[in-house]
């Protein structure tokens, strides 16, 4: 199995059901050498491919997030440049799965791996899609990722706090309900 045989399994990917996306990232999780290929090609961000890579890359990471372990500079270095809409929801869903790993209390291969230089770049790109013009999912998956790694970086829940309550009353309701859990673990940190 090889690049090309990803790329035809992500063609073949009709829609953006989730039978779709989970039996593409069934095969990468059997076949590991894909891995490396499938974020190379959610990260080719002039091919449309790269959104259904993206898609597939959250369900193999949601699985099996210790892949991404040795790939993490090649991943935080590429967060920032994601361009379609639908890429960037799952790339930063899997920024929340990084910082949840990270902040969790069991000694898992992320917590290891993860360096103070990769979460400052996902704190940065996190700021920059809380307040830039991403959907509703984005920011709810930012929230969280930006609290958990304020647990760890003092700075981080106060500038969370400021714009969480600077925006909440236009965002929509998903994002107030998620605004308001953050802010009261916040209060209660």
């Amino acid at each position: 199995m090889n690049k090309n045989f990803l790329i035809q399994e992500l063609n073949n990917i009709a829609n953006a059901r989730r039978v779709n996306r989970l039996r593409v990232a069934n095969l990468v999780v059997q076949n590991k050498i894909l891995f490396k290929y499938l974020l190379e090609l959610t990260f080719d961000f002039n091919n449309k491919l790269s959104i259904k890579a993206a898609w597939v890359l959250e369900f193999v990471c949601d699985k099996k997030l210790n892949l991404l372990a040795p790939h993490l500079n090649y991943f935080t270095n590429n967060i920032n440049a994601v361009k379609f809409d639908s890429a960037v929801r799952p790339v930063a869903k899997i920024c929340e799965f990084l910082a949840k790993d990270y902040t969790s209390k069991s000694q898992l291969v992320i917590t290891t791996k993860i360096s103070k230089e990769h979460i400052n770049k996902m704190v940065e790109v996190g700021f920059d899609w809380l307040i830039g013009n991403q959907k509703v999912a984005v920011k709810v998956y930012t929230m969280e990722m930006l609290f958990l790694f304020g647990k760890k970086i003092d700075w981080v829940h106060k500038e969370l706090q400021l714009i969480i309550q600077q925006n909440i009353t236009n965002e929509s309701p998903a994002y107030q309900s998620r605004g308001k859990k953050i802010l009261n673990l916040i209060k209660n940190t």
